[in-house]
């Protein structure tokens, strides 16, 4: 049985656990490297992990890299950019390996991973399509900015498909940010808002997926009921019932949760 995990999810930090019975991987390490490390161990085996693949250089995704990597020394995966980006910052140890996710598919253990760009404004920003050996597929997609032609066909066909659900339009548009910050959330470099990250779901339900977790929710801009409601009226517009044509989940910032597929 394989497991997608999410252990944090959110403007605080991002982190993803997908487990199989040939190893396992993290993407992202947005965390302290002690709580990846409890959370890692509460649901699986640190000695199972073959590697760590990174979306992305902001701090909410890379904070606890640095730390976990000089206590479980395994592979980077990443775009070129941004294994060039955590090179020059110097977020990653001496003798660590590393695995340029742009050159095509990788396999790690019995898992394969495939790379997608995404317009979100950090150079080499991506995310990631898994695949077991069933052949059944993954794939974590935050931090788009807009969906592309590119990873729509990337998702299409994936059983489960965590998608970043990040805001509502109207709680960022009179909250509290400054105008600056709020221009760039609503960019085409920054966040998927609830009714853009709807748009997308009927397609891939349609196309296979029956598993959707909403994740990176902002914790000012957003909450679990906006963004499940917004998903779930779309869906219903063209039939399809929660619980019963699909599951709907919601990535909770620093709680672990388990989607078996």
């Amino acid at each position: 049985m394989a497991r997608l995990c999410t252990l944090a999810s959110g403007s605080k930090g991002n982190s993803t656990y997908i487990s199989t019975t040939d190893g396992d991987i993290i993407v992202d390490a947005g965390i302290s490297a002690k709580a990846l490390l409890t959370a890692v161990s509460q649901i699986g085996d640190i000695s199972k992990l073959r590697a760590i693949a990174i979306t992305h250089t902001h701090s909410d995704h890379i904070n606890g890299l640095k730390p976990f990597l000089n206590k479980v020394k395994i592979p980077v995966i990443a775009s070129t950019d941004t294994l060039e980006a955590l090179a020059t910052s110097n977020l990653l140890p001496a003798g660590i390996k590393t695995i340029i996710a742009d050159n095509g598919a990788i396999s790690i253990g019995d898992l394969n991973i495939d790379f997608f760009k995404t317009s979100h404004d950090a150079k080499g920003s991506g995310g990631y399509v898994i695949t077991i050996p069933d052949g059944r597929r993954a794939a974590i997609c935050t931090d788009l900015g807009i969906m592309t032609d590119e990873i729509r066909s990337k998702l299409l066909g994936c059983e489960v498909v965590l998608m970043e659900s990040n805001h509502d339009v109207e709680m960022l548009r009179r909250g509290p940010y400054p105008a600056s910050l709020k221009l760039r959330i609503l960019s085409d470099e920054g966040h998927l808002s609830n009714s853009a990250c709807a748009t997308e779901l009927p397609s891939l339900l349609k196309s296979g997926t029956n598993r959707i977790i909403l994740g990176h929710l902002s914790a000012e801009n957003n909450t679990p009921l906006l963004a499940r409601q917004s998903a779930q009226a779309t869906l219903m517009q063209i039939g399809a019932k929660d619980g019963i044509d699909y599951i709907l989940e919601t990535a909770k910032p620093t709680t672990i949760g388990v989607t078996a597929f």
